[in-house]
């Protein structure tokens, strides 16, 4: 890495990367307190796995600006194996997930990313927009008037303030205005404090005390490769919506890397597993975070927070959080994905819409996206297995035969029979002009045909082919 690109991707913008950072951090800690209650694990655990995956990742990842921690995803997968097994054997699977998830990125795997339809990363995205909204609505029924008020004045300070100034983000000064409101009038309402326990402690090195054996590694392998699957299919997706509101380009394979030496280190300093944050990471690169300083800031404060401000931390008011996430899921859900419903193809509508209901019924990315990708594949393997000729005699006594469709195993016994060998005249031409040769059973398909003719004594010949087919077709027949 040369000097310039340091600059660029550190330095470039130092101002709008720090705050944005800070604002992240105020950000983190709730969620992080809440995952680590979901995951049946101490809220330290949340907090030192933020801290050090959101400074590990500024540094080995390949998205400047995406901000990865510890997720609700990935803590979902957790909750088993800590009750059975307990903590200790949490830490030793996120560490085997990060060595899974390094191993992966030197395989290069980052590129099949692009396998994933639009409709797919569309209802992905959808989807996490609905989740963040939904998991603030326990926040907020049955809270008082203040709750509400907090929460409507926030999101109000959010959608005004960018009008007036810039300088500072909008959500930072939103949260710092609600908790000294919380503060000065003394309200009783739901505070960060009232989530866990926050430890005014670093996190220290630790090796994970379970038993080095194969029993212990059959234990993890599933619910690390569960994580590793998670881990980096929310990330890669997270990557690519940052790289569209970024009008940037990251790098997929150092980010598969990165997340993997991320996740290593949070197993080693008594952190859970996490990956990228859609939520967060659209709150950065809203708030002006371009660079990896914002994500080293948002960790590296999230500790000051805790070690330093401790406290006062657990005095900032939930209503004040939920108001911020409610304008994230607002502004991450694709509005005009819904608008386009009904001009975009079928297939791929069904397909968005039921990536977003598998989401949110099972509150699993995974299976959602997964899911995504097999009805995409299907819809697709569908459109390319309809095959059709049409044939007509010219002047000169050939009757050409044009073919439509694509031309591979899954059309090859429909191809065969499209044709009236014995009802044609003594000349056949077939035109591939809007077809393509895709593979060997194409090509058998072809010499099928052409022996059926030659069996009627009548010749075929095969024309329009692209430079592609024609390769194919020269290599089935040599």
């Amino acid at each position: 890495m040369n000097a310039q690109t340091i600059r660029d991707e550190w330095f470039s913008n130092t101002k709008g990367d720090i705050l944005s950072g800070m604002t992240v951090a105020l950000a983190l800690i709730p969620e992080a307190i809440a995952f680590s209650i979901i995951a049946g694990v101490d809220p330290m655990v949340g907090l030192y796995a933020s801290f050090c995956i959101a400074v590990v990742i500024s540094i080995a990842g390949g998205r400047p600006g995406m901000i990865s921690a510890a997720t609700g995803s990935m803590a979902l997968v957790m909750v088993v194996l800590v009750r059975d097994f307990g903590l200790e054997y949490l830490l030793a699977a996120t560490i085997l997930t990060g060595i899974l998830q390094f191993g992966l990125g030197l395989l290069k795997v980052g590129r099949f990313i692009s396998f994933i339809p639009y409709s797919v990363v569309l209802g992905f995205v959808n989807s996490l927009a609905i989740l963040i909204f939904l998991a603030q609505i326990p926040f907020l029924i049955g809270g008082s008037i203040a709750v509400y008020a907090m929460a409507a004045a926030t999101i109000a300070i959010i959608y005004i303030l960018p009008r007036y100034t810039r300088a500072i983000p909008a959500p930072l000064i939103a949260i710092v205005v609600m908790t000294a409101i919380a503060i000065g009038m003394g309200l009783t309402v739901l505070s960060v404090g009232d989530l866990g326990t926050i430890t005014r402690t670093l996190p220290a090195f630790h090796l994970p005390v379970v038993p080095i054996s194969i029993e212990t590694l059959l234990i993890i392998l599933p619910y690390s490769a569960t994580l590793v699957i998670i881990g980096l299919l929310e990330s890669l997706l997270t990557a690519s919506i940052i790289d569209e509101m970024t009008d940037t380009r990251s790098n997929k394979d150092r980010e598969v890397r990165g997340q993997g030496i991320a996740n290593c280190v949070a197993g080693f300093f008594g952190g859970m597993a996490g990956c990228a944050m859609i939520g967060q990471s659209v709150i950065n690169v809203t708030s002006g975070g371009r660079g990896r300083l914002s994500s080293m800031v948002a960790g590296v404060f999230l500790m000051i927070l805790i070690i330093v401000f401790g406290d006062l931390v657990a005095q900032i008011p939930m209503a004040a959080l939920v108001g911020v996430m409610i304008t994230v899921a607002v502004g991450t859900f694709e509005w005009q994905s819904m608008k386009d419903l009904a001009k975009i193809p079928k297939s791929d509508a069904f397909v968005m819409l039921a990536t977003i209901a598998i989401v949110v019924y099972t509150n699993d990315l995974a299976k959602g996206v997964l899911t995504g990708v097999v009805l995409a594949a299907l819809a697709m393997a569908w459109k390319m297995s309809v095959i059709s000729v049409s044939g007509n005699v010219r002047e000169d006594g050939v009757k050409l035969y044009t073919v439509h469709g694509q031309l591979f195993f899954g059309t090859m016994r429909a191809f065969i029979d499209l044709f009236d060998y014995s009802g044609d005249p003594d000349k056949i031409e077939i035109d591939f002009g809007n077809s393509h040769i895709w593979d060997h059973s194409a090509v058998e398909a072809i010499t099928r045909v052409i022996d059926k003719y030659q069996r009627e004594e009548k010749s075929v010949y095969v024309i329009g082919l692209d430079s592609e087919s024609q390769k194919t077709l020269d290599k089935g027949f040599s």
